[in-house]
């Protein structure tokens, strides 16, 4: 059968939305943080140590956008899939970061352009803060726990 007509696509469900919702509202509090810690932290390091100070506070935020970020976008690009494929892209990109993570990290440890303090410091606030924000937003997201079944004209279940 051909029909010009578009196929309905499916509704996704309440709790679907909901949870895609917060975790939008993460991403989009994490980035805020970020952009808020990149712009204090290069000003205070090169404050505090010059324009090596202005490359840990970057370096540590890119860090922190790294760390932080994947397991966000993770799960919201994945909220509608199944438990088991939202666990694997979870945990695919959890080793991912750390694998990058750790990789930036040795390329730079010998390399002497940056603060290290400063990187750290902004790394440690730019991740511990974002962990509070992500639990802000699930606290405060309102998910269903259960979803009403679809009642037909009957008022039957359909």
């Amino acid at each position: 059968m051909t029909s010009s007509d578009p196929q309905p696509t499916p509704a996704r469900s309440t709790s679907s939305a909901a949870a895609d919702a917060v975790f939008r509202r993460a991403l989009r509090d994490m980035l805020l943080l970020l952009a808020v810690l990149s712009v204090l932290g290069v000003g205070i390091g090169a404050l505090v140590a010059g324009s090596a100070g202005v490359w840990g506070a970057l370096i540590g935020v890119g860090l922190a956008l790294v760390f932080s970020g994947t397991t966000v976008v993770s799960m919201l690009r994945t909220s509608g899939s199944t438990p088991q494929a939202m666990a694997g892209v979870v945990m695919g990109a959890w080793l991912a970061k750390i694998v990058v993570v750790i990789v930036v990290l040795a390329v730079l440890r010998d390399l002497d352009f940056y603060d290290r303090t400063v990187l750290a410091i902004v790394l440690i606030l730019g991740v511990l803060g974002s962990a509070l924000l992500d639990y802000r937003a699930v606290a405060n997201g309102r998910v269903p726990y259960v979803e009403p079944a679809d009642r037909g004209p009957d008022g039957a279940s359909a």
